[in-house]
């Protein structure tokens, strides 16, 4: 028998990593869901965070949002690996930076509040570390769902990540100028406070109405892809994580997209511009919590979606240099 507090953990990383409750005292909704009190939930929100199984509470932006963003790769000598990696972790607009196994082996994601500051960014890279950055930037998005169903029994067999959104195929509506500041108080997450959304209002100079209203309006017209407990996989159990590439003809690639986009366990999938020396332009994104599970989920979705016939690779990922989130809206 589990602990209280492990189980009311549990049971908000599982059902709260989307839909958490946009009212004026939100851990008070949340402990009447699930029988404890506005207190408990706050102290286990707040261990979640300290561990870093969370890394905060806000908002998932949709490609197209703001800001800019680019998928970055670089052929670093194994000898050098470390050290070019702290050197691109240094840059506050990179969120996420992974070894993988190929010859392009530092694999990071740039994120500025613009595309001037995010060419700044990877030309301050380049030259710090005298060795080239491709960029690869999205196209088109067909599925963004970094979710993950954790399961609540212990002795039951891992699950897949869970799928609870629509493929896409287009870019967001942009957030408006005027709102960006309180997108960039999305983007940093709510303090586990009582009335969170009213130290929001507080910062803005409005009503904590206004605030709930604006967050609910990005969420239904698909700006904000979800709102909730973001939940960093690795913490969770899901360990093993691999990004496959496929060079698909460019007047299939949305069909292609899709068919993969819909195949279970694919978190990500998205189109992306080709770049010297790597001719992919088709890419998912599986995780699972073993080596052997990610890699048959990547082979389903690969028949699945009748992809076996296009070149393709499977990078999985080796260490993770640096994971948080990005940084579309905040300079």
């Amino acid at each position: 028998m589990q602990p209280a507090d492990a189980r009311l953990a549990e049971r908000l990383l599982t059902d709260w990593q989307r839909g958490f409750p946009l009212t004026e005292r939100p851990f008070a909704r949340l402990g009447q869901a699930r029988g404890a009190s506005e207190a408990e939930v706050i102290d286990t929100c707040v261990r979640l965070l300290a561990q870093g199984v969370v890394s905060r509470i806000g908002g998932v932006w949709a490609p197209g949002a703001g800001g800019a963003a680019v998928l970055c790769a670089m052929a670093v000598p194994s000898e050098r690996l470390q050290a070019v990696a702290e050197l691109v972790n240094a840059q506050p607009g990179v969120n996420h930076n992974y070894e993988r196994e190929h010859r392009f082996n530092l694999w990071f994601v740039a994120t500025a509040t613009d595309a001037d500051r995010l060419a700044a960014m990877l030309a301050a890279i380049e030259q710090a570390s005298g060795l080239a950055v491709l960029r690869m930037k999205m196209v088109r998005p067909y599925r963004i769902d970094l979710s993950f169903d954790l399961g609540l029994d212990p002795d039951a067999a891992p699950r897949s990540p869970a799928h609870a959104e629509a493929p896409l195929q287009d870019l967001a509506p942009a957030v408006q100028v005027a709102h960006r500041p309180l997108a960039a108080l999305v983007e940093t997450g709510l303090s586990p406070l009582p009335e969170p959304f009213a130290a929001w209002a507080a910062r803005l100079g409005c009503t904590t109405g206004e605030v709930l209203r604006q967050v609910q309006a990005w969420l239904d017209a698909g700006t904000l892809r979800r709102f909730g407990l973001v939940v960093r996989h690795h913490e969770v159990g899901f360990a093993a994580n691999a990004m496959t590439v496929f060079d698909a003809p460019d007047d299939e690639v949305d069909a292609l997209g899709a068919r993969l986009a819909a195949q279970p366990g694919v978190t990500l999938c998205y189109q992306r511009e080709r770049a010297a020396g790597w001719h992919y332009n088709l890419y998912c994104m599986v995780h699972g919590r073993s080596r052997d599970a990610t890699l048959a989920l990547v082979h389903a979705a690969i028949a699945g979606a009748g992809l076996h016939a296009l070149p393709h690779a499977v990078l999985f990922s080796r260490r993770r240099f640096k994971q948080t989130g990005p940084r579309y809206f905040r300079s």
